[in-house]
């Protein structure tokens, strides 16, 4: 797929803004990952996609080091006020959606891409971690933060918004393709 096909289906999978991802630019945080540790989001050490269970940041970054190309995914919400959380909450949904859709089309042509989502994984309803491996490992979706990337920056590096005004919410995710 050329970067205007894999842009284009983005597009058509209903995300708000869409753009290629500055691969090279990726930084693998380890403050990003003491955040993680601190239980900022509750999932640390309780997924297979969140650390500890997601590898070590060498590992991750190595990984992606095998990958050339990748698109950037957002969804943005507009808040009636800064406290509705149904808003945030419908915002989230429509990018995991979004982003599921997504990377089902793409695994039919790159059935090895690398997405990494915005929050922790939701493919299933309970996670086996620690106890029995990932049902689905192939389905299985990390976030951006748990491979210790900061969000923010990498919009940024990638000459994407990650701030789109008042009143709204943005989320976001990627995917490396080859």
């Amino acid at each position: 797929m050329t970067n205007e096909e894999l842009l284009k289906l983005a597009e058509e999978c209903g995300f708000d803004h869409v753009g290629m991802l500055n691969v090279p630019a990726l930084e693998f945080n380890p403050a990003v990952r003491d955040m993680c540790a601190a239980g900022r989001c509750h999932m640390y050490g309780h997924c297979w996609t969140c650390p500890p269970g997601c590898g070590t940041l060498e590992e991750i970054a190595a990984k992606a080091a095998t990958y050339k190309r990748g698109v950037l995914l957002q969804t943005t919400g507009h808040l009636e006020d800064d406290f509705d959380v149904e808003t945030m909450m419908e915002a989230e949904k429509i990018q995991k959606d979004h982003f599921k859709s997504f990377v089902t089309e793409l695994r039919k042509t790159y059935p090895s891409c690398l997405p990494m989502s915005s929050g922790a994984c939701t493919m299933c309803p309970t996670c086996t971690y620690p106890d029995a491996p990932c049902r689905a490992p192939h389905l299985a979706i990390p976030s951006m933060e748990a491979y210790g990337l900061v969000v923010s920056k990498t919009c940024e590096d990638s000459g994407m918004k990650y701030y789109y005004g008042p009143l709204t919410i943005t989320y976001s995710g990627c995917v490396l393709v080859d």
